[in-house]
């Protein structure tokens, strides 16, 4: 049974099994309340819309949308990214989206219940790892770098990505990764999804304008 005030969260990830585990890991205590479910952004955004949720738990891998596209579309409320991934450009990317806190899957049910009531407080949670990189990134020597290009997408899109802006075809970007074509193949449809382009054409330009494929 909840109590008056509780914590009302919507969460947002593309595997319905985790869905189930995370609902049963929230449900269970009485200050939260899971009050929505959506498998893609899109039915994320229409949910936050209808249900007004204080606190979207949100997965960045989505079928339909990059997670960092939802972020940035959603307003006025809080939300705790769960995500596999914790490289540095995944981590800064839903930052500067609008997310308050940052875990990587398979925290522990303690520390995910403990983040959801801070980011609901209007708190910022990061886990150990996720926190080691931030503080890398603070501490890294004025002009010891610039910030990457495309931080929604991983370092191997951005590759992958940057190879296409040069030309390549799928089966010259798979000799010179070392991957496979079917490999190279998937990664551009995340490449797509999250730079929301329909073509390779379209990628290409996105990675121009950004300063890929020079040289």
């Amino acid at each position: 049974m909840t109590t008056e005030n509780a914590v009302r969260v919507l969460l947002c990830d593309d595997h319905p099994l985790y869905l189930d585990g995370m609902e049963a890991a929230l449900s269970c205590v009485p200050d939260i309340e899971v009050v929505g479910r959506a498998t893609t952004g899109a039915e994320a955004l229409t949910l936050a819309a209808e249900l007004r949720p204080d606190l979207v738990v949100m997965d960045l891998n989505l079928p339909d949308m990059s997670g960092i596209d939802a972020i940035r579309e959603l307003s006025g409320v809080a939300i705790l990214v769960l995500s596999m991934s914790e490289e540095d450009s995944s981590v800064l990317a839903a930052l500067r989206a609008g997310a308050q806190g940052y875990l990587v899957k398979g925290a522990r049910r303690a520390e995910i219940l403990r983040a959801v009531r801070t980011v609901a407080d209007g708190g910022a949670v990061f886990s150990g790892v996720v926190a080691a990189h931030l503080t890398a990134c603070l501490t890294a020597p004025v002009g010891g770098g610039t910030p990457a290009a495309l931080p929604e997408l991983t370092d191997r899109e951005r590759e992958v990505l940057d190879l296409v802006a040069r030309g390549h075809d799928n089966r010259r970007i798979s000799r010179e990764l070392f991957l496979s074509e079917k490999t190279v193949r998937n990664h551009l449809s995340h490449v797509f999804a999250k730079l929301r382009v329909r073509d390779r054409a379209a990628a290409v330009a996105r990675a121009r304008d950004a300063g890929l494929g020079q040289g």
